[in-house]
């Protein structure tokens, strides 16, 4: 299983939040009444911290809620308004490469209440050629990304490297051959220029077999994904359709590129996906 950072995140918004309701019943009116009796010169010199222990408030109490307010912006801003996720891969390269660190938009599919992903507010649907984080269909505890190909109803095929939607192949321009890696071992890829529903971005295409060849009916509800790396990326070829409930959202934008501890950040590729 993965690590769920989001259910963890949700379990600490409802117990800081039990605190601090808690606090604001039972202790708040007490500590008001304590105060009012309190001499002002008393009541100027006694500190923040001071003042949340008085009427006997119990320190675990003020220590938990206190953390209420810090929790509930972060849960509210990475539920609801965007979400930072790193690569982990190189699936989606040269798209994204490992250790970028992206935003994702968490309203362009709609407002999903948390960790239920059951949506709330229509916006506006999924679009073909999107790059989209999603909760893995086999282990929902993980979150992959990948690109959009097939939209529900869609037939979409590929054989020999060729990509084809509905009976229209995949337009796509040779741009250069080039090493995967600074590893001389490593097997050159092609560079290719592809437009998907308009979308148009680079992807790579490898010399050796093509993976899992097939054709694939998008059922009603779920969408067709593939990495950028057409021929290192498990995807929809290998485990299947990403049902709707699954999409978390849109990414959007690369703000870092760290892929190791030792490493100095980088804001050189910082700029929009496409």
């Amino acid at each position: 299983m993965g690590f769920d950072f989001e259910l963890i995140l949700a379990i600490a918004f409802l117990v800081t939040g039990i605190f601090w309701v808690y606090d604001r019943i039972i202790y708040l009116p007490k500590r008001k009444v304590v105060l009012a009796n309190m001499a002002t010169e008393t009541r100027a010199v006694l500190s923040k911290d001071a003042e949340q222990r008085l009427a006997e408030t119990p320190k675990f109490v003020v220590e938990v809620k206190s953390y209420f307010i810090i929790i509930a912006v972060i849960f509210g801003l990475r539920s609801f308004v965007v979400e930072p996720f790193q690569i982990p891969s190189g699936s989606m390269l040269p798209t994204l490469k490992i250790g970028d660190f992206i935003l994702v938009n968490k309203f362009d599919y709609g407002l999903r209440l948390p960790v239920l992903n059951t949506t709330i507010i229509p916006t506006t649907e999924p679009k073909r050629g999107d790059v989209v984080v999603f909760k893995y269909p086999l282990d929902p505890s993980l979150n992959y990304i990948k690109r959009l190909v097939g939209l529900p109803g869609d037939q979409v095929s590929y054989h020999n490297k060729v990509l084809t939607v509905n009976g229209q192949q995949v337009s796509k321009e040779f741009l250069a051959k080039l090493p995967i890696s600074l590893n001389p071992d490593q097997e050159p890829v092609d560079l290719f220029s592809e437009n998907l529903g308009g979308v148009q971005h680079d992807i790579y295409n490898s010399y050796r077999f093509t993976p899992h060849e097939g054709e694939w009916t998008v059922p009603a509800g779920h969408y067709f994904v593939m990495g950028d790396n057409r021929d290192n990326s498990a995807d929809s070829r290998f485990w299947g359709f990403v049902p709707d409930e699954n999409m978390k959202g849109r990414a959007f934008y690369v703000w870092l590129h760290w892929d190791k501890f030792f490493s100095i950040p980088s804001f050189k590729n910082n700029g929009l996906i496409e």
